[in-house]
């Protein structure tokens, strides 16, 4: 199988923050590589923007390192090719400066988008600079990252200061666990399949679990890290989009609004969680090795790097169903996947040969992204009947051969706003449901004054998360197994 590559129209993409780091590791590798298949047309062009005083050949320069540390293998020719198309005007942000210059490199008839890879205290200002210049055209796009907000105030906040100069239409709230092909995946699987759809309810589906295991720790970004923590850095994002596409009903047609509004119901149909189906910790020093207070700096922290909830949908198809949702740092495995947990048939005939376990389908979205469906076989062989679990196994690398790889999420969704296309971003009522729901529990363990439990580096996390398995008769999937 060779993906297939559809060219976008023309464009200039103004990327606020290009010297930074998501910019230079993510963003700009991620472009040259939809240039090297050729996907960029040659009317494209990518204007940097930052504070930094250097001129085109400067960040040129910059872009090139970026390459060589974040781009590996990469073809010097194509490279050079690629950077006729990259141009830079220092701008500030917030003040006077650059401006104008910026306005007069941007043309009249070809697709306009903004990034901004910036930090999201900047989003409206700049989002006004835009506007009051008169760079902020009717047909132009508005890309921010997340966090979209800390809270439902702030989220408010920020839908309105931004939708104050652009439609929401042209807003693009980038997540960039959507881009990736294994979660687009999942829709097909669901969806364009008679397979699936009729087992994707109650009936016969037992549990779900949605695991995002990180072995790195918030070493570098504690300041950060500490406002935020595993609730509202990972949860509130990232694992509500995996868990809405996985329990949202079919919409009416593959369209961004149809899609986002069956995401939104899944959202406002999620309940409150009680403090029983909580389980936070923060990884502990050992070894020679600083634990998380030491990385924030704050030794009284009651910031979570780690939790663990159970989490109920109060709809029909989803009726006694629980979604069990883990993430953390410094976990045993980097790894990210969903979990399908079918029921047991409901009377087994084959005699002496033990409990049988059901089928399970695993969507891996890293780092091996691929689909994995557990079901279970007679052992071959005379002298007995014996069964055992097998997986039938699809990964992408074997999928699209040797030659082809899947694209970077980055790259999938910075085409898709070049194209227009909303279909795999959040919208401003998705966001602010998002943290409708997650402020109750978090107002909860911090009017309580609840510490986290401490777990090993290295580890699946603490014993409460375990625990949270065990007394309901199910466990995790091991991480990293």
């Amino acid at each position: 199988m060779v993906s297939r590559v559809i060219p976008v129209e023309p464009f200039d993409l103004v990327l606020f923050g290009a010297t930074g780091d998501l910019a230079q590791r993510k963003i700009l590798p991620g472009l040259y590589h939809r240039f090297e298949v050729g996907q960029m047309p040659d009317g494209a062009r990518i204007i940097g923007t930052a504070r930094s005083d250097i001129d085109n050949d400067g960040f040129r320069d910059q872009v090139r390192k970026s390459m060589e540390q974040f781009a590996p293998g990469f073809s010097r020719e194509t490279l050079d090719r690629f950077l006729a198309h990259v141009e830079y005007v220092p701008v500030d942000a917030l003040g006077e400066a650059g401006w104008s210059d910026l306005k007069e490199r941007m043309r009249e008839d070809v697709v306009r988008a903004f990034y901004l890879s910036v930090g999201p205290s900047l989003f409206s200002g700049i989002a006004q600079r835009l506007h009051d210049a008169g760079l902020a055209t009717p047909d132009s796009r508005i890309v921010v990252e997340k966090p979209f907000g800390h809270d439902l105030a702030s989220a408010k906040a920020l839908n309105e200061g931004l939708r104050a100069c652009f439609e929401e239409h042209q807003i693009y709230r980038i997540d960039h666990y959507l881009g990736k092909e294994t979660v687009q995946n999942l829709m097909a699987l669901r969806f364009a399949n008679s397979l699936f759809e009729p087992l994707w309810n109650s009936t016969h589906i037992d549990h779900v679990q949605i695991t995002v295991a990180e072995t790195v720790s918030v070493e570098g970004r504690g300041a950060y890290y500490d406002q935020s923590g595993a609730m509202r850095d990972m949860v509130q994002n990232h694992l509500v989009q995996l868990l809405c596409l996985t329990a949202m009903e079919p919409p009416s047609k593959f369209s961004p609004n149809a899609v986002r509004d069956e995401k939104v119901k899944v959202i406002e149909a999620l309940e409150p969680v009680a403090q029983s189906d909580i389980a936070r910790g923060q990884y502990r020093a050992e070894k020679g090795e600083d634990g998380y207070v030491d990385h924030v700096g704050n030794p009284a922290s009651r910031t979570e790097s780690f939790i663990a909830l159970k989490v109920h949908i109060g709809n029909w198809r989803w009726a006694g169903v629980p979604f069990y949702l883990r993430t953390g740092k410094r976990l045993r495995a980097r790894e990210s996947e969903i979990a399908v947990f079918f029921r047991d048939p409901p009377h087994t005939i084959f005699p002496n040969v033990g409990p049988l376990h059901g089928n399970v389908l695993v969507i891996r979205l890293q780092p091996d992204e691929g689909i994995t469906l557990r079901t279970t076989i007679k052992d071959p062989g005379p002298g007995g009947f014996r069964l055992s679990d097998v997986a039938l196994d699809m990964s992408f690398a074997d999928a699209l051969g040797a030659e082809a790889q899947a694209p970077d999420a980055y790259e999938r969704l910075i085409m898709d706003v070049i194209r227009g296309d909303q279909t795999l971003f959040m919208r401003g009522d998705e966001a602010e449901a998002a943290w409708a729901w997650v402020d109750p529990i978090i107002q909860g363990w911090e009017q309580r004054g609840d510490r986290p439990s401490r777990y090993d580096q290295g580890s699946s996390g603490p014993e409460e998360a375990l625990m949270l398995m065990h007394r309901d008769g199910r466990r995790w999937r091991q991480i990293g197994g």
